[in-house]
């Protein structure tokens, strides 16, 4: 039984891209389920990628993960396929599969994927998504091909990381930084509700939020129909990280946000 493969990429759906890479995984493991993660991620914003399935792994059945946000295509950046005990993650070298691996508990084994026989020859060198990753990540859904099929083995401490900020507790406040936009235009930061405790904030205080030279005061809430229209929430997300919506309207428009951002939490009195 072929295994499902989640796929991720920044691709988009205008152009043709995302369908041409599900062809090619349909035409190599047409039994395995392909789960559509999102291929709207910014353009090159390989960051935006890592959190994005960062934040989806958990949800996702074991399987193949192939994911794709590759500006440095067609370079000598390298093309990796790595086990885990989730399963196999296939796709560049760049930081964009590393935070997640991280969190399934770390690579086994990763490989290069060099072997021509296991790549379809394309008549350029940009679109290794199709050429190169797909293949990859169909040959090993349907079983026809293991990791060491791929190519030669690799440290996995010599992967590009990828460098995610830490928020930083200084009482009487928290720093951090705007993570993720999402459709609706709410704000997810890097930081947990554990930082704001550490401030002494709880649910239902009143909180204040500086961004730049700009405060806005806002309450901790639970849901966003804890607030009126024009009223600024403060709430723990799906992801478990504190995020900024707006009452009515979309946060990033209204507070000027937008990701990677600096954004500080405290309490009325300790950021006047």
């Amino acid at each position: 039984m072929a295994t499902p493969i989640s796929f991720l990429s920044d691709f988009g759906l205008q152009d043709e891209f995302v369908g041409v890479v599900k062809g090619v995984l349909y035409r190599i493991s047409p039994g395995s389920v392909v789960i559509d993660i999102t291929h709207q991620i910014p353009p090159g914003g390989v960051r935006a990628g890592a959190l994005a399935l960062s934040r989806a792994i958990q949800y996702l059945p074991p399987g193949v993960v192939l994911a794709v946000v590759d500006p440095g295509v067609g370079t000598t950046r390298r093309a990796l396929a790595a086990a885990t005990e989730f399963g196999l993650f296939v796709g560049p070298d760049n930081g964009l599969l590393s935070p997640a691996v991280a969190m399934v508990g770390g690579a086994s084994a990763v490989h290069e994927i060099t072997n021509p026989d296991v790549m379809i020859p394309g008549p350029g060198s940009t679109f290794d998504g199709r050429d190169v990753f797909a293949p990859a990540a169909g040959l090993l859904a349907s079983g026809e091909a293991q990791l060491s099929d791929l190519g030669p083995e690799v440290d996995w401490s010599s992967l590009v990381p990828m460098l995610l900020p830490l928020p930083r507790v200084e009482p009487p406040v928290v720093l951090g930084e705007a993570w993720w936009v999402d459709v609706f235009g709410n704000v997810e930061t890097n930081i947990g509700p554990e930082e704001l405790t550490l401030v002494g904030l709880r649910p239902g205080d009143r909180v204040e939020v500086r961004i730049g030279a700009s405060s806005h005061s806002g309450r901790w809430v639970q849901a966003y129909g804890d607030v009126a229209d024009g009223e600024l929430a403060i709430h723990v997300d799906s992801a478990g990280l504190m995020a900024l919506a707006v009452g009515g309207t979309r946060a990033d428009d209204e507070l000027s946000l937008n990701a990677g951002m600096a954004v500080v939490f405290g309490s009325l009195s300790s950021t006047e």
